[in-house]
C-alpha cells in the first residue's frame, strides 16, 4: 500500500510539451493531487501580465500564459517556481480537473492515475483565439487547438471549412 502522506506527483520531461506533472504512485479518482499557487491580481494586472507573457512566449518557445481565473475581480498568476501545478500540461483526453474551491485552485483526478502516469487537465480556452494555442497532445481526439470541450465541434466545422495553405 502507498504511503499517502508524501505528495502524489513528480516532476518530469513530458512528451507533450517541455516538463509534466506524473503520478509519484497510483491516484485514486476523486483525489486531491495539488494546489495552483500563485499571486492574486486584479482583472487589470492579468491582462497585462498574460500579453507580456504570450509575446515572450512567441519569442522564446517557453511556456505560454500560467494565469487561471478565480472569479469576475481577480486571477491567479502562477508563473512562480515554487508552483509545481503550472507544469500540469494540457490535453484533449484527461484525468484530472482544476476545481475553484474556497478561493484556491484545487487539481483533483477524474479517474484512477497510474504511477508514472502524467497528470493532465483541459485549459479550457475560448475558442475566439483558438490559432494562438495549438495542442500537441497527440490523443486521436485531439482537435489540433487548446480549446474548451464543448467548443470542440464547433472548431471542427470551422476547421473543415478551411483551405489548406498553399506551399
Amino acid at each position: 500500500m502507498s504511503d499517502k502522506s508524501t505528495k502524489p506527483y513528480r516532476i518530469g520531461e513530458s512528451q507533450i510539451h517541455g516538463r509534466g506533472v506524473f503520478a509519484a504512485r497510483h491516484i485514486s479518482k476523486g483525489e486531491f493531487i495539488i494546489e495552483y499557487l500563485g499571486e492574486k491580481i486584479t482583472k487589470e494586472e492579468s491582462n497585462r501580465r498574460g500579453l507580456e507573457r504570450e509575446e515572450y512566449a512567441k519569442a522564446s518557445g517557453d511556456g505560454a500564459v500560467y494565469i487561471f481565473e478565480l472569479d469576475d475581480k481577480y486571477d491567479l498568476d502562477g508563473n512562480f517556481e515554487y508552483n509545481d501545478a503550472r507544469l500540469i500540461n494540457h490535453a484533449c483526453r484527461t484525468n484530472c480537473e482544476a476545481v475553484l474551491e474556497d478561493g484556491k485552485i484545487k487539481i483533483y483526478a477524474t479517474r484512477d492515475i497510474q504511477e508514472g502516469e502524467e497528470i493532465l487537465y483541459n485549459y479550457g480556452y475560448a475558442i475566439e483565439h483558438f490559432m494562438d494555442h495549438p495542442c500537441h497532445c497527440g490523443f486521436p481526439e485531439c482537435v489540433g487547438y487548446i480549446v474548451a470541450v464543448e467548443d470542440r465541434k464547433k472548431l471542427r466545422r470551422i476547421l473543415k471549412g478551411r483551405k489548406p495553405k498553399r506551399k
